[in-house]
């Protein structure tokens, strides 16, 4: 049992050892500001109609800054890579106008506040939260809703980048003692050791065993990493403060990677009789094949695309709820509803602690069942 959690553990710490050297170079430039015009701006507008889903949608999308309360945030840096070479600042820069500029046509409001920067390697406008080139003295130029400037190559440390780091320390405090236990001790765990000991061993027994079968030992350092790398960022999103409360796993493009991930190691996986059943599937006509074959390359790409619609949707579902529920007291402007949506709301989080640890016990276990298909032998 020691040897095996020895082997498990080891080599996803050497994944995040390496991983925790991209965290210190990337390190985040935190910088304190004292005057947050949006956030002026976003009081006059609440004092005028409270937009509910505005602030919904603020809160679980990615952002440049952390806001702390009132007119304190802590800005993170912008990292763009241009013509001219890399141009690395703070975000800061795009809130410290006294007016936001506001694209206007014949007195008529076309969109959403943005903000501007020069630098001397670039002009550069920000748009929800999206960074564009800026175009002369339009500003911003629109074909439609969306802007039709160029955008240059988005390197920044955004809230979501900075949780997924924050995720991999963690993951480096939690595996780097427990493996250094069980190389030294062979007697039972303690400590840190003996409380994840039986998540691992859940892991093995109740997730990869059962789905993969005899050729699981390979697959656990993986395994093991999705699990608790994905349970570690859905708890840091529920956490409405800093250094936390960023909605990573809500994110459709955290998903994605981790769905192209699990596809990967499905493919390198796979073994003849796995590519037998999809193009030459056991019972099926050979009249059939030219039907049968795209709907079974279909079903391969619908595995993983199932793994990141389940995490995202779930986990977005749940801060939105969660939001809406405070929000009732605005809509109705009255502080009774808080009799109400307190309770409600406390009972959501709580339930979200569930959710937060179920929906990584998914994510594993469906990548362990797609990867048991792809090694089964032909009986």
């Amino acid at each position: 049992m020691h040897r095996f959690l020895r082997m498990v553990i080891t080599s996803p710490v050497r994944t995040l050892r390496n991983l925790l050297l991209i965290l210190t170079l990337a390190a985040p430039v935190a910088l304190f500001a004292q005057h947050s015009p949006d956030e002026e701006t976003r009081h006059e507008m609440f004092e005028e109609e409270f937009d509910a889903t505005g602030v919904i949608m603020h809160h679980i999308s990615d952002a440049h800054e952390f806001h702390i309360v009132g007119d304190l945030a802590i800005y993170l840096p912008v990292i763009l890579y241009t013509e001219n070479g890399l141009d690395i600042f703070s975000s800061s820069h795009f809130y410290h106008h006294e007016t936001p500029i506001e694209t206007t046509e014949n007195g008529h409001h076309l969109h959403d506040e943005y903000f501007a920067y020069s630098t001397d390697k670039g002009d550069y406008v920000m748009l929800d939260e999206k960074i564009y080139y800026q175009e002369g003295e339009n500003m911003l130029v629109f074909e439609g809703e969306e802007p039709a400037n160029a955008k240059p190559l988005d390197l920044s440390i955004t809230k979501n980048v900075f949780s997924m780091f924050l995720s991999v320390f963690i993951l480096i405090l939690i595996f780097m003692p427990v493996a250094a236990h069980y190389r030294k001790n062979q007697g039972a765990p303690k400590g840190l050791a003996a409380w994840m000991e039986p998540l691992i061993v859940f892991v093995r027994d109740d997730i990869a065993k059962p789905n993969i079968g005899h050729k699981y030992t390979k697959y656990m350092p993986f395994l093991l990493t999705v699990f608790f790398f994905i349970w570690i960022n859905n708890l840091i999103g529920l956490v409405p403060f800093f250094p936390f409360s960023a909605n990573l796993s809500g994110n459709i493009a955290f998903t994605l990677t981790m769905a192209a991930i699990t596809l990967v190691v499905i493919l390198v996986s796979s073994n003849s009789n796995y590519w037998r059943h999809i193009f030459a599937t056991p019972g099926v006509p050979v009249w059939l094949l030219p039907i049968m074959i795209p709907v079974e390359i279909m079903g391969v790409i619908a595995k993983p695309f199932a793994l990141m619609i389940r995490l995202f949707a779930n986990i977005t579902a749940g801060h939105i709820v969660v939001l809406s529920l405070v929000s009732l007291i605005f809509i109705f402007k009255n502080v009774g509803m808080a009799g109400v949506s307190v309770p409600f709301t406390l009972f959501i989080s709580v339930l979200e602690l569930l959710v937060a640890a179920l929906q990584a016990y998914i994510f594993t276990m469906l990548a362990a069942l797609f990867i048991g298909q792809a090694v089964e032998e032909h009986h």
